[in-house]
């Protein structure tokens, strides 16, 4: 095939995938906890076409002569940076200011993180628990669920900066229920699984969980109460980057056509 051919290929294939990138930002504009994706690309591999150090006439060549193939996706990597502050109405509505995530338990038994802090305090058999909108249990700082008795009323209960869970006493003086939200950080956030539900997952890349609560030399994060996190999208930057993949996208196609016009002005030639 002519390089040509599938380098301007490779580039519209790269280019579709960068619009993929930018409209699910878009259209997680209003998404609690999202964090922006930049589709990063790399170069295919390069083709000797002279290797020679001379000339014809024996000068030194200072370079050879190489052409690329193509470019092709290399990673999808989420910006981690800090989203708006978003008042809510709800009492069990909480957001991290800082690098933390909260921990909730999956339904298959895993520990998973998230910026969404839209919990709710759901009935049991026991009291109440503080689980995620989607019914999964959210995590104090010893990686137990939050569970509170029947005796207390959830319309009461605060959050401290640092997390702890408080109720007020007969003087409607609040105090601590000897619970703190986990909080957890990663040396590497960029490098966490993104699952459903906007949760990540650890791996290798991110490193373990570092608990807020037991680490020391970290920056703490603060928990907000009555605030979610709003997502970090930026729109006018998105519809910007929209606007030069759809011209790349463009200009590839255009390389596409100029090729097949040259292989057939070059076919005409043999009649």
């Amino acid at each position: 095939m002519v390089r040509s051919l599938w380098s301007a290929a490779s580039g519209m294939v790269a280019q579709q995938l960068n619009i993929d990138t930018i409209s699910n930002n878009l259209a997680n504009v209003n998404t609690t906890g999202y964090k922006t994706e930049v589709a990063e690309f790399k170069t295919l591999l390069y083709q000797n076409l002279q290797t020679k150090s001379t000339a014809s006439d024996g000068t030194q060549k200072p370079v050879s002569a190489q052409v690329g193939l193509g470019v092709r996706n290399s990673s999808i990597t989420s910006i981690f940076k800090q989203g708006s502050m978003l008042a809510s109405d709800s009492a069990s509505a909480f957001t991290v200011s800082g690098k933390g995530f909260f921990a909730v338990k999956g339904s298959d038994g895993e520990t998973y993180y998230t910026r969404n802090g839209n919990f709710q305090w759901s009935l049991n058999t026991t009291g109440v628990s503080l689980v995620t909108s989607e019914g999964y249990p959210v995590l104090d700082s010893t990686g137990k669920a939050i569970t509170l008795g029947t005796q207390y009323n959830t319309s009461n209960i605060t959050i401290t900066d640092d997390g702890t869970v408080a109720y007020p006493d007969a003087n409607n003086n609040a105090q601590s229920l000897g619970i703190k939200i986990g909080v957890f950080q990663f040396q590497n956030p960029a490098g966490l699984s993104k699952e459903t539900s906007s949760m990540y997952s650890a791996t290798a890349a991110s490193g373990a969980a570092i608990n807020e609560a037991t680490a020391a030399g970290i920056e703490a994060s603060a928990i907000k109460q009555g605030y979610l996190e709003g997502s970090n999208v930026q729109v006018v930057d998105e519809m910007v980057n929209m606007i030069v993949a759809q011209r790349a996208y463009e200009m590839n196609s255009k390389a596409i056509q100029a090729s097949d016009d040259m292989m057939a002005q070059a076919n005409q030639l043999r009649r």
